[in-house]
């Protein structure tokens, strides 16, 4: 894999929009209107900057898969953080979603340890390219990065079938919460160095 650059935040955010179009913890927390579109690619160029700031961005060698991953335990308030948070409720969330996005935000982040933690927050592979494995082969580089950080890899996915993909690189359901959907919490702690 290879770290994303400033460069590549239209084609991160492009992979992401389509990827996570229909997913339901997605659409749970955008504005449902005609600009749809417009307030996912605002949600994912929020989390593309965020990452930039306390996290990395991944790309696979030939660019059709991207990952976003938060460091949550470097995360700090700045005016560009505060920023950032505006131009997501003025662009994607909207007004009348705060509290539902704050509520669920803070009931999953009740579920992670006081450590540092390794954070996937987005993974996706573009829709033409998927089922070839790109995304496969990225997590599992991922979750050597995170091995050698001596990080557990955190992550959420309200895709019941992308449930049994993750558990076969080795992670574990840890908690369920119920949004009107189910999201699963999901977890892989490193593996113990000799």
């Amino acid at each position: 894999m290879i770290k994303g650059t400033e460069a590549d935040k239209d084609l991160v955010v492009n992979i992401l929009t389509s990827a996570f179009l229909e997913n339901k913890s997605v659409n749970y927390i955008v504005r449902q209107d005609k600009f749809i579109r417009k307030r996912i690619e605002a949600l994912m160029a929020y989390s593309f900057d965020c990452c930039t700031l306390f996290g990395e961005i991944y790309l696979s060698e030939d660019r059709n898969a991207c990952a976003l991953v938060s460091f949550p335990d470097r995360k700090k308030t700045s005016l560009k953080s505060i920023l950032l948070d505006i131009k997501l409720i003025l662009k994607s969330t909207g007004i009348s979603n705060i509290p539902k996005v704050l509520g669920r935000e803070k009931l999953i982040s009740k579920n992670y340890p006081d450590s540092g933690i390794y954070y996937l927050w987005f993974i996706g592979v573009a829709p033409e390219n998927q089922n070839m494995g790109l995304g496969k082969k990225l997590l599992a580089e991922i979750i050597e990065d995170a091995h050698q950080m001596n990080r557990s890899v955190y992550l959420e996915t309200s895709t019941e079938k992308n449930v049994p993909w993750y558990q076969n690189s080795g992670f574990e359901i840890y908690n369920k919460l119920d949004f009107g959907y189910i999201l699963f919490l999901l977890k892989r702690k490193p593996e113990l160095k000799n």
